[in-house]
């Protein structure tokens, strides 16, 4: 094994989403160190990740790095890694939601956290937009609970149910709700809202790209002119926005809107942000939900009006909804924001990651 530098991990599904789980400790202290590693144990770039443990897609080339926390309130801290397919490139910058729901499960496997009989509460300090989640993870016995009759769209079958209190939102990555100072700005001719709650967004209407918002992956993977004109908006908005050039990052992301049609609040498509998502990301949920109660926004103009505090907002997707639990305090720039959603995690394998020594130099 001379050849090989040999990690443990968790290979897990979170929500939508799927990756190898990391102890921070057994990783590469140096960030260079650890990305390297990262690329190399999910075999990019390669737009087959043939030689590692990528799926070749957005959704399944995500990495999750768990620590104990020193933080005061916190268990664990959880930093979120996106393995680039076609570029040697780690990204950090933004967080998922989906991944998310991992690691609660991954820190109780890993006697970071102590389990509880019946469910357990851990508290997570999320380092990529420096916010707090709650998770209640099913723990019967004191064992991580995986089946169970919880259903979630974009996931066959039913697992044990993963509640994710999302507390610290508003401004994750630019400090500010509406990072431009406006609930509308129009770029390249196409009225635009940027926001920032979770997850840093373009939202932008549907009909306004020549779309009627309920098209699915084809319809935009397929379509490079229309791909290119979004990624010219992103661009000019990250900028707005204060993120500087953001051709090299997936932050901010993109929502194309649309009215609800089957019952629903609202309709998105979330893109991440070079391919459509298949479901939803969950922080992306969380920021459009957010979007359909800021007056003047293009979710508020499509929203279907729900005065309750807490409310549920039902966001409809390609795969089918993503529910947010939304409790607000306050109004404007000094809104407080508590998002709760329901998600699942399975542990799929457990074992050590075998990368090339030689990858490393």
């Amino acid at each position: 094994m001379r050849d090989f530098i040999a990690v443990p991990c968790l290979f897990m599904r979170g929500g939508t989403s799927r990756g190898p789980y990391f102890d921070a400790a057994d990783l590469p202290a140096d960030p260079a160190a650890r990305d390297r590693f990262l690329l190399a144990a999910m075999g990019s770039p390669d737009i087959r990740q043939i030689d590692g443990l990528g799926g070749a897609t957005t959704l399944t080339s995500k990495i999750a790095i768990v620590s104990k926390s020193t933080r005061p309130g916190c268990d664990v801290d959880y930093l979120f890694a996106q393995a680039d397919i076609e570029k040697p490139l780690i990204d950090t910058a933004p967080s998922c939601g989906n991944m998310l729901a991992g690691v609660g499960p991954f820190a109780i496997e890993r006697g970071l956290v102590a389990a509880e009989d019946g469910e357990t509460r851990v508290t997570i300090f999320n380092v990529n937009t420096s916010s707090r989640i709650e998770a209640l993870v099913q723990t019967p016995g004191r064992v991580v609970a995986y089946d169970g009759d919880a259903r979630i769209d974009g996931v066959p079958g039913t697992a044990a149910p993963i509640i994710l209190n999302f507390m610290d939102v508003v401004g994750s990555k630019t400090g500010k709700l509406l990072p431009t100072g406006k609930a509308r700005d129009v770029i390249d001719g196409v009225e635009v809202t940027c926001i920032d709650v979770a997850m840093p967004m373009i939202l932008m209407r549907a009909r306004d790209l020549g779309l009627d918002g309920a098209e699915g992956k084809s319809a935009f993977d397929g379509d490079r002119a229309l791909m290119a004109r979004i990624e010219a908006i992103r661009l000019q908005a990250g900028r707005l926005m204060g993120l500087g050039d953001v051709s090299d990052k997936v932050v901010p992301k993109v929502g194309v809107l649309s009215a609800a049609r089957k019952g629903g609040t609202i309709t998105s498509r979330y893109l991440t942000p070079h391919a459509l998502h298949a479901a939803h990301a969950v922080t992306g949920g969380v920021c459009v939900a957010s979007a359909c109660g800021v007056k003047g926004s293009i979710a508020h103009e499509f929203a279907t009006e729900d005065p309750a505090n807490p409310r549920n907002v039902v966001i409809e997707h390609p795969s089918g909804e993503i529910e947010i639990l939304l409790t607000t305090k306050g109004e404007g720039e000094n809104v407080s924001i508590t998002a709760g959603t329901l998600r699942t995690a399975r542990l799929i394998m457990r074992g050590e990651v075998l990368v090339p020594r030689r990858l490393m130099d």
